[in-house]
């Protein structure tokens, strides 16, 4: 079995300058870089990854946990993370958790035994007792897209009260004054605080908030499918909608489809996330973009900082810096589902 020797030999340089292009311990220069790749390759030498890291204490591997893989948002935002970690030279373990908190903590375990250098957490929920054992472990961590209260880490987040009250602000602008919200989890951050936006719009434009016209989905097609029919069988259905994510209104299309009424002539529509495919429904919908390449890239970037941080503190014995806390804009994007309500 080819071993480091050989490839240092058919290289020739030493075993020491192997490892240290191996493990980008130290600079070597293009051409000795060069030399042991080539070598490598001619051998087909692999190094021994887990020998590596128990040596550097380091797998050169992050988790990525998420809630739901078929919404198109998390996938999104996944990719983008994966790209992100390749290019400092992290694999990227995937873990779906199906909203589901047992398997979540299933899932961080799976992580913990792996000896993964950090992980962005996407929770099911608010609560996070699941992510206790990473903080007692000394694990960095990086939670993207949610907001759980008192957890000390780096956080990535989008203002969806803002975002709320932007979308609902637009329909308002329209001359809408009955507007519908649907709604996804009520324990999930990004949720709640969307409706509480979209509220807050109401309420400074001196519209009542009608309990009625706000239905809770939980960010999958089917539901907001569901809970569209429900609105429009309202004995006073609503002339718009905020819908708190783009799965859920490409449902809520289907449904005031299928129902006979036009969009938007008849009914407009805003949705949040501008995921790939709300530009090719038919109306394109219009809606609240979040910059999820920004928030990948900046999940990345905290979550190595902080390793490499956690690496310093062991061998220097130093204060570990104050935890960031970045707040992104989410934008709206005006397509083909809205229009002035004429009375």
């Amino acid at each position: 079995m080819t071993n480091i020797k050989d490839v240092a030999e058919k290289a020739g340089v030493s075993i020491t300058t192997v490892s240290h292009v191996i493990n980008k311990t130290r600079y070597v220069s293009d051409d000795l870089c060069s030399r042991v790749y080539d070598a490598m390759e001619t051998l087909n030498y692999r190094p021994n990854t887990l020998a590596r890291s128990l040596r550097s204490g380091r797998s050169r591997t992050i988790g990525l946990v998420i809630p739901d893989i078929s919404n198109l948002f998390f996938a999104e935002i996944s990719r983008k993370i994966e790209d992100k970690g390749f290019e400092y030279g992290y694999s990227v373990i995937l873990c779906n958790t199906d909203d589901d908190r047992e398997k979540e903590k299933r899932y961080i375990d799976v992580l913990l035994e792996k000896q993964v250098d950090g992980i962005i957490f996407i929770s099911a929920g608010t609560e996070k007792q699941n992510i206790f054992k990473q903080l007692e472990m000394d694990i960095p961590i990086v939670v993207a897209d949610r907001d759980i209260p008192s957890l000390t880490s780096d956080v990535v987040l989008i203002d969806n009260h803002e975002g709320g009250y932007d979308a609902t602000h637009y329909l308002i602008t329209l001359n809408h004054k009955r507007i519908a919200c649907i709604t996804g989890p009520s324990l999930t951050t990004p949720s709640a605080l969307r409706v509480e936006g979209y509220k807050h719009a109401l309420k400074d434009a001196g519209i009542p908030i009608d309990e009625s016209l706000i239905r809770q989905g939980d960010f999958r097609y089917e539901s907001g499918e569901i809970c569209m029919r429900d609105l429009l069988n309202n004995p006073e259905p609503p002339t718009a909608v905020f819908v708190c994510n783009d799965m859920m209104a490409l449902g809520a299309i289907r449904a005031i489809q299928e129902y006979g009424k036009k969009i938007p002539e008849q009914i407009s529509l805003v949705g949040f996330d501008n995921i790939p495919l709300s530009k090719t429904a038919y109306p394109a919908l219009t809606t609240m973009a979040q910059p999820i390449g920004d928030m990948a890239e900046m999940a990345v970037d905290l979550l190595v900082d902080r390793i490499q941080i956690k690496q310093k503190l062991k061998r220097n014995h130093e204060i570990e810096p104050d935890f960031k806390r970045m707040v992104l804009k989410a934008h709206l994007i005006e397509r083909e589902s809205c229009s002035v309500f004429i009375q």
